[in-house]
């Protein structure tokens, strides 16, 4: 199924939080506010990176960029995350796809690099690996992954944005 990627549009926002939902309502780690999230990022101006998949216009699927701190300090790095896509077109490489624009985006934006809380067996085809330096409170440390998008190393307690408390 040919889908195209862009960048979330302000009437993007009702069709995200749908899908968002969708995507996550049997997710086996859900917190159930993926979509609060989104739309918490949103209003702040923290989604850094906001890309949406469509298939004939429809909103398929999302990617979202934010801002983190590690050890209190804002280093160039970002977590990558919600990403979704429609139930009936997982596997369909569509979350790997903006997942990929999305990391180069931020290459653009001369991010240093990204971090995500994530399955490591699917989050290791983008480059991203556990990193002992980098920790998250509360996660086993092998589902917190990083990835320098500039060669340098980071360290600390990563902090994603007071978006992500959202309910």
């Amino acid at each position: 199924m040919p889908y195209a990627i862009r960048p979330e549009r302000d009437e993007d926002s009702g069709a995200i939080r749908r899908v968002t939902e969708a995507a996550f309502v049997q997710a086996e780690h859900s917190s159930g506010t993926e979509g609060a999230i989104v739309d918490a990022l949103r209003a702040a101006g923290a989604l850094s990176v906001s890309l949406v998949a469509t298939v004939e216009g429809e909103v398929v699927g999302h990617v979202a960029f934010s801002p983190v701190t590690l050890d209190g300090v804002d280093i160039g790095w970002y977590g990558l995350g919600p990403v979704s896509v429609r139930p009936d077109l997982h596997g369909q490489g569509i979350g790997a796809a903006l997942i990929r624009a999305g990391l180069a985006h931020l290459q653009g934006l001369g991010a240093k690099g990204c971090v995500v809380l994530g399955d490591p067996a699917y989050y290791r085809r983008f480059g991203f690996r556990q990193d002992p330096a980098i920790r998250y409170a509360g996660v086993p440390p092998e589902y917190l992954m990083a990835l320098s998008l500039d060669g340098s190393q980071a360290a600390g307690e990563v902090a994603y944005h007071s978006g992500f408390s959202a309910t």
